[in-house]
């Protein structure tokens, strides 16, 4: 009877354990790799799906080694909106935007080798960002932890190296990272857990529905179209394409890698939900005013049509800083690009041959310039007009255009051809006979 009754029990327990998420609908999201605003759209796109079908908990797993200051903010954000319940589980590391992003959820779970930390904010080439943007994200930090009751001392230590805790390993010049046990004594993780599995018992969620929102395949490539590593190649490509274009006969291989770079450009920012069609109304504008401007060569569409074109590429980010030092760079690799196949090319191929004028008026022709009528220097004539200095004088009956030396030559007076040069006939007077 005892074993019957211990079996019983095992049983009741057993299923109370699993039927404690009976009916309930869990779905999970990865937050994983970089965090920028393909992320940001991921992230909407999966939580409004979520609300709509009645969800009763939402678990974000994640493994980031951060990214974005700007992507976290519109995520840490998405998340304190929330009125699902939440969890955040890194299951390997939540660094920088990371550790923002796990302090907006409602609670954290951490796997034994995770860590959570390290959120020191620094620019895209690697150095420190500037005191004002320090202070802007210390400050996020501790809004976020304070949301969710977590002590903000932690957080602070986390981006700003100037707090000392060598208790954890952070002396005054080091960022905290806090592994799983001590997330936990310090209260900035409520657990332990080895695998999904054990999460959902420990949320009670057990015998839940479980939903996994992966990325799509086009979310993926957008998200690496976004990254900002990858914008400036795009540009960059999309210019180099375009100038080699103009040095190739017809429209080939490099014209097309430029058209599809700019069309990569702009589906992965429209995808990421950063450009509207009016950008890319905006960018074939300013291209068109470009080409125009070779036939038309006023200046002004040309000026009209970079500025639209900028403007477009501006339109479409999310970072105005990022997005410019992208635009400089292809800008800096494309003129000497351009340099390079001007001094080897010049203008004698592709589309220059057919905007520059080529036509010669050469004496093979029957093109002949001004001549130099060098037989006629010693000849003796008389002026018909006054030389003041210039006027008409005969010479063997033939009337030509002269000019003196400077002085004045009355009419009818004698004169003869000292040098010609082109169609200027220079005459002196002659004053007696001995100086013919």
């Amino acid at each position: 009877m005892l074993l019957v009754a211990a079996g019983l029990s095992v049983f009741q327990l057993t299923h109370k354990v699993s039927a404690d998420g009976e009916g309930k609908q869990v779905y999970v999201i990865p937050v994983e790799s970089t965090v920028e605003r393909g992320m940001t759209a991921f992230l909407e796109r999966t939580t409004s799906e979520a609300i709509e079908n009645g969800a009763d908990h939402i678990i974000f797993e994640i493994d980031t080694p951060g990214g974005r200051v700007d992507a976290a903010g519109a995520i840490g954000e998405l998340l304190q909106d929330l009125e699902v319940p939440n969890t955040a589980y890194i299951t390997s590391q939540a660094y920088s935007a990371g550790s923002y992003i796990a302090l907006n959820a409602d609670q954290i779970y951490m796997k034994q080798q995770a860590t959570i930390g390290a959120s020191g904010v620094i620019n895209s080439d690697g150095t420190a960002a500037d005191k004002k943007a320090q202070s802007a994200w210390v400050s996020s930090m501790v809004a976020a932890a304070e949301s969710n009751g977590r002590d903000p001392i932690y957080a602070r230590a986390m981006a700003d190296s100037s707090v000392d805790l060598p208790e954890y390993g952070a002396a005054e010049g080091e960022f905290l990272t806090l592994g799983p046990n001590e997330a936990v004594e310090v209260g900035y993780a409520e657990g332990v857990i080895q695998d999904r599995v054990e999460l959902l018992n420990e949320l009670e969620l057990s015998g839940a529905e479980v939903v996994e929102n992966n990325p799509t395949p086009a979310e993926n490539f957008a998200r690496f179209l976004t990254d900002p590593v990858v914008i400036p190649i795009l540009l960059s490509v999309a210019s180099l394409g375009l100038i080699v274009e103009l040095y190739s006969p017809g429209f080939g291989i490099p014209g097309i890698m430029g058209v599809v770079s700019l069309v990569l450009f702009f589906y992965g920012h429209i995808v990421a939900g950063l450009a509207g069609y009016e950008a890319i109304i905006l960018l074939i504008l300013g291209i068109g005013l470009i080409v125009t401007e070779f036939f038309v060569t006023s200046g002004f569409l040309g000026i009209i049509g970079v500025v639209a074109v900028v403007t477009s590429l501006m339109m479409s980010s999310a970072d105005m800083g990022q997005m410019a030092l992208s635009i400089g760079i292809a800008l800096v690799v494309t003129i000497v690009v351009s340099i390079i196949l001007f001094r080897t090319i010049g203008m004698e191929r592709g589309f220059f041959k057919h905007v520059i004028l080529r036509d010669s008026t050469s004496s093979e022709k029957g093109y002949v310039s001004s001549v130099t009528r060098l037989e006629l220097i010693g000849l003796v004539g008389e002026t018909v007009t006054p030389l003041r200095p210039a006027g008409t004088a005969v010479f063997d009956e033939e009337r030509l255009d002269v000019v003196t030396e400077g002085n004045f030559i009355g009419a009818n007076q004698r004169v003869k051809i000292v040098k010609t040069e082109g169609s200027r006939i220079v005459v002196r007077l002659l004053k007696n006979l001995e100086e013919e």
